[in-house]
């Protein structure tokens, strides 16, 4: 007979301290009716599942935040620059000076305003930008996103206008069809401000695959929008492209600061606005989803590792005998906790590497996934009049999976203390007795 410590310090046939190679035994719980071996198997398919579920819930966000950022840079400039009075003259020296500014990739001219677009009984508002096509391409990929007509089809005097796919089919317009224009800018009459109107001609028709850009968003000639808008040569503003996105913020601000005094020796008032600050708050919604979503499914995940409790606590009470056997013969107190230790990190372990590649998977699928459940359902699960895009993007970060991998790991870690902690105090004689 070995002393405690002499038999906590035995070691198999295949050199494994004895704490591993009995926890190893009860893992797989031969026994007669194969109960416990199904509890073990619970207690891991409970954790993968938490850990999957959360690894494809924070792919999917993930996917989301940048498939939506990569649209949205896609058709809109990086950065705006407009003076706070109404127009800017003479503004050609300062696209000169704009394009040669370090960092920045490309400016274009532009005119903004607010209009109402009514064609037959429909009617709908719209934020109107003129551009101008030669320069367009220098700030945004618009041109690319077109389903139908050109770009080119939008030149100066010809009123053609470009639609988001969105917005002509709230107008119920296509190629060809004409829409009316009323432009907030109104001619005095005798019967009061009458709004000016003009009549334009559906020429192109994008989709940049964002509902809420597509449904508010369309596009004339710059001399045209500066006719309408009574600006003569004038124009609103300077739409830039940015080598860095994320340094556009920096950028903008030194080019406004670069452009110097006005013609009279004054400072120029600018008003400036990035990507990042013109979709703050989505963004900002975005990543505060992502850490409540975390948090939530954190809660699942540690309830699944929590079972590592319960089985714990039964195999306990089923091997009572076999614990008091191993006492009798010496096994320290230690050394059980130290199996029931190493049985429930097993499990845990087991179930947080079957959970990330489970999750991996399905994010890895996702897309395909939802389109195969849309088809079976016959429903479309993704509306872009809801969620801004039409498809369900996925983006495993390894950051994402090693946090939950390691959290949820130590849960099921820390789940183990209470039954290994009972399995050591328990008494040989206590045991035996209510085993007869």
């Amino acid at each position: 007979m070995n002393s405690g410590g002499d038999a906590g310090r035995q070691r198999g046939r295949q050199g494994l301290p004895f704490e591993i190679l009995l926890a190893w035994r009860y893992l797989r719980a031969q026994t007669d009716n194969g109960f416990l071996s199904f509890i073990s198997v619970i207690g891991i398919v409970g954790i993968a599942i938490g850990v999957a579920v959360l690894v494809v819930v924070l792919s999917v966000m993930n996917g989301f935040e940048e498939e939506l950022r990569a649209r949205i840079l896609d058709v809109t400039p990086h950065a705006t620059l407009a003076e706070t009075e109404a127009g800017i003259g003479d503004w050609r020296p300062m696209l000169a000076t704009i394009e040669r500014a370090p960092g920045v990739a490309g400016a274009a001219p532009y005119v903004e305003s607010q209009s109402l677009l009514v064609a037959g009984q429909q009617v709908s508002g719209a934020e109107i930008y003129g551009i101008d096509p030669a320069q367009e391409s220098h700030v945004s990929n618009l041109g690319r996103k077109l389903s139908a007509g050109t770009l080119d089809a939008l030149s100066p005097g010809s009123f053609r206008v470009a639609l988001g796919r969105a917005l002509a089919a709230e107008l119920k317009v296509g190629i060809g069809d004409r829409v009316m224009l009323f432009t907030p800018q109104g001619t005095s009459s005798p019967a009061g401000l009458i709004p000016r109107t003009r009549r334009l001609t559906v020429a192109a028709i994008f989709d940049s695959g964002m509902y809420e850009y597509d449904r508010n968003v369309a596009f004339i000639n710059l001399a045209d929008a500066a006719r309408l808008y009574r600006l003569n040569d004038a124009i609103s503003g300077f739409r830039l492209k940015v080598e860095d996105p994320f340094a556009a913020p920096r950028v903008v601000r030194e080019v406004a600061i670069g452009l110097g005094p006005d013609a009279q020796g004054q400072p120029r008032e600018w008003y400036v606005r990035d990507w990042t600050r013109a979709h703050a708050n989505f963004f900002q919604s975005v990543a505060t989803t992502k850490g409540i979503m975390f948090a939530i499914l954190l809660l699942v995940t540690a309830v699944a590792s929590f079972n590592v409790v319960s089985t714990l606590v039964m195999l306990v009470r089923e091997k009572r005998h076999d614990i008091g056997i191993l006492r009798t013969y010496g096994v320290s107190p230690r050394s059980l906790m130290l199996t029931f230790v190493a049985l429930g990190t097993a499990i845990g372990l087991l179930g947080v590497l079957s959970g990330i590649l489970l999750g991996w998977a399905v994010a890895a699928n996702i897309t395909g996934i939802v389109r195969v459940l849309e088809h079976l359902l016959g429903v479309h699960l993704i509306d872009a009049k809801v969620y801004f895009i039409d498809e369900l993007p996925s983006r495993v970060r390894l950051a994402d999976v090693g946090r939950i991998g390691v959290t949820a790991f130590v849960l099921a870690c820390l789940s183990t203390l209470l039954p290994a902690s009972w399995a050591a105090r328990t008494q040989p004689a206590e045991a035996l007795r209510h085993d007869q």
